[in-house]
């Protein structure tokens, strides 16, 4: 038995794509888990090629994809406004994980010169549809670039996370700000749903953070988090797609409530189901 064996947290399913099984180990340095065995790059791919990872799709059929776009919908105008909140002055933005390109249609839409990277095919091409720019990697990007960098529910998915968080340093202007948002498994839902807990979801999510480790890992790089922001809605949605790993239906009245009480619990102590991250520079000149 290897030393990540003996450390195991939990053992989770994939349950979107191939079914396999996987264990959350602890990183106790960062105070977050690490999803193992961790699979080949150039395997990666084939455990998003569902049409049930639906934010690589634009469909409306089907009852989760519909609740899906329905919560998505709600949050873009959220994004931006948090994006024009902590940096005023429209400028350069790059949106990594871009997807099918909601988001950075929405900021172009409101004069913002926005350029993507998102590495499946499918994706970026119904994005580049509706106008994004699309870098093949961040390492093609020129150093002090972007004003805003943006990785909704990416950073999580990343192989290299050190040289992701390099690179985004490197990328972004010295008075620029880097906006990240994340699962966070210390929340009331996750230590509900235990191995069903949607927010895990093995093993494209190859890391799994807390408020701790998002702080130490980016302060290692002089980035500091300036401000963290809920993500409600993630707790009913999460709930909901928990509720149907668990039971093998959407109940949603269950997930409402789940939801609701993640929420107020997350009050006194922050502990949302996913939380969104603004982090600055603290030496670049």
């Amino acid at each position: 038995m290897t030393d990540k064996e003996k450390n195991i947290f939990l053992t989770v399913k994939d349950y979107t794509v191939s079914h396999e099984t996987f264990g959350l180990f602890c990183n106790e340095k960062y105070e977050m888990l690490v999803t193992f065995p961790k699979p080949n790059p150039i395997d990666l791919p084939k455990y998003y090629e569902s049409s049930e990872y639906i934010s690589h799709s634009d469909k409306k059929s089907g009852l989760l994809s519909t609740v899906y776009q329905l919560v998505r919908s709600r949050t873009l105008k959220n994004k931006l406004k948090i994006v024009e909140q902590f940096q005023p002055q429209k400028g350069s933005l790059l949106d990594i994980g871009a997807g099918t390109g909601h988001f950075g249609a929405l900021a172009k839409q409101n004069s913002w010169t926005v350029s993507g990277i998102e590495p499946n095919e499918g994706a970026r091409n119904v994005a580049a549809a509706k106008g994004i720019l699309f870098f093949d990697q961040i390492q093609n990007v020129e150093n002090n670039a972007f004003d805003v960098i943006t990785m909704w529910h990416v950073l999580e998915h990343v192989p290299d996370l050190e040289e992701q968080i390099i690179e985004l340093n490197r990328v972004l202007k010295p008075n620029g700000t880097l906006i990240i948002a994340v699962p966070n498994f210390h929340s009331y839902d996750a230590k509900y749903y235990k191995r069903f807990w949607a927010g895990y979801d093995v093993p494209r999510h190859l890391w799994h953070f807390s408020k701790k480790s998002i702080a130490k890992l980016f302060q290692e790089r002089n980035m500091e988090v300036v401000q963290m922001l809920p993500m409600k809605w993630d707790a009913f949605y999460v709930s909901l797609l928990s509720e149907k790993y668990k039971n093998g239906y959407m109940n949603f009245l269950k997930a409402i409530y789940i939801g609701l009480k993640s929420n107020r619990k997350a009050k006194q102590n922050f502990e949302y189901s996913s939380i969104i991250y603004i982090l600055k520079n603290i030496q670049k000149e």
